[in-house]
C-alpha cells in the first residue's frame, strides 16, 4: 500500500495519488502532515512536490519539523521505502535523511521543462525495471534544484553507488546537459541502505499516454515490483530485475 504525504502547500500530491491508484491500480491513501504515526500496512511513502509551508526560510526547512516527518524517519529506519519528489527531495535533505543540500538554480530562475535522466544504478527498489544507463525523459519544475554536497560526500555517494540519476542528453552524454548547476549532474540519490530516494524530476507528470510520455512509470513500476518481491521482508537494498 502506498501513502502520499500532504503538507500545506503540496501541489503534486493528487498527481502522485492519481498515477498510483487510478493508472497503476495500487491501494493508495493520503497521509496528513500532522499525523504522528504511519500504519504498518504501508509499504511505500511518497513525499510529493510543491511548496510545503510556502517554502519559507528554505525549501523543506519547515516541513522537516512536521509531526509526520518523525513518523517517516521511523518508517524508513524500520525498512520502509520512501521516495521524495522535488520538494519531497528537499524535505529529505533538510531532515537529514539524505546527505547534501539544495541551492538556487544556476541563473536564479525557476525551470519548468522536460529533461533527460541517465539511470546510473538499476540495482535499487526504484529503478529495477530500467536497463543500465537507460535514458528517461521526465519534466522538472523547481527554483532550488541545484544539488550540492562537499567533495567528501560526493566521493562517498560515488563509492557506494548512491547516485541514481544524472541529468544527461537524449543519448546519455553528460556534457552541457545540466539544467540547474547540480554538482556531478546529480538529479537523484539514495541513502546507504537503499530504501530512501530523493529526485528532483517529476515521474508522476510522465506516466500517462495522454500526456505523451510514460517514462515516469519505470520508477513506480519498480516500486511495485519491489513490494511484490519483498512483501514479507524488512529493509531492501537491491532488487533483481
Amino acid at each position: 500500500m502506498f501513502g502520499v504525504v500532504v503538507f500545506p502547500g503540496s501541489n503534486c500530491d493528487h498527481d502522485c495519488y492519481h498515477v498510483l491508484k487510478h493508472v497503476l491500480g495500487q491501494p493508495t491513501h493520503f497521509i496528513w502532515h500532522q499525523e504522528e504515526s504511519i500504519d504498518p500496512s504501508f509499504k511505500v511513502i511518497v513525499l510529493p512536490g510543491g511548496f510545503s509551508y510556502g517554502d519559507y526560510l528554505r525549501t523543506g526547512a519547515i516541513a522537516r519539523f512536521s509531526p509526520v516527518m518523525k513518523a517517516v524517519a521511523r518508517f524508513a529506519q524500520n525498512g520502509g521505502i520512501v521516495i521524495g519528489i522535488c520538494n519531497g527531495f528537499q524535505i529529505l535533505l533538510e531532515a537529514r535523511l539524505l546527505p547534501g543540500a539544495m541551492l538556487r538554480n544556476r541563473g536564479l530562475r525557476f525551470i519548468c521543462r522536460d529533461v533527460y535522466l541517465r539511470v546510473e544504478n538499476t540495482d535499487t527498489v526504484f529503478t529495477n525495471q530500467c536497463a543500465s544507463k537507460r535514458v528517461l525523459k521526465i519534466p522538472i519544475a523547481h527554483g532550488e534544484g541545484n544539488y550540492f554536497a562537499p567533495p567528501h560526500v560526493i566521493k562517498e555517494l560515488k563509492d557506494n553507488n548512491q547516485i541514481v540519476f544524472r541529468y544527461s542528453g537524449p543519448d546519455g552524454t553528460l556534457d552541457d546537459y545540466n539544467p540547474n548547476g547540480s554538482v556531478e549532474n546529480i538529479a537523484g540519490i539514495i541513502n546507504k541502505e537503499g530504501n530512501i530516494l530523493g529526485m528532483m524530476p517529476h515521474p508522476e507528470r510522465a506516466s500517462e499516454e495522454i500526456l505523451g510520455n510514460t517514462d515516469g512509470l519505470y520508477i513506480f513500476k519498480s516500486l511495485i515490483k519491489a513490494i511484490e518481491l519483498h512483501s514479507n521482508t524488512g529493509a531492501v537494498r537491491s532488487v533483481a530485475r
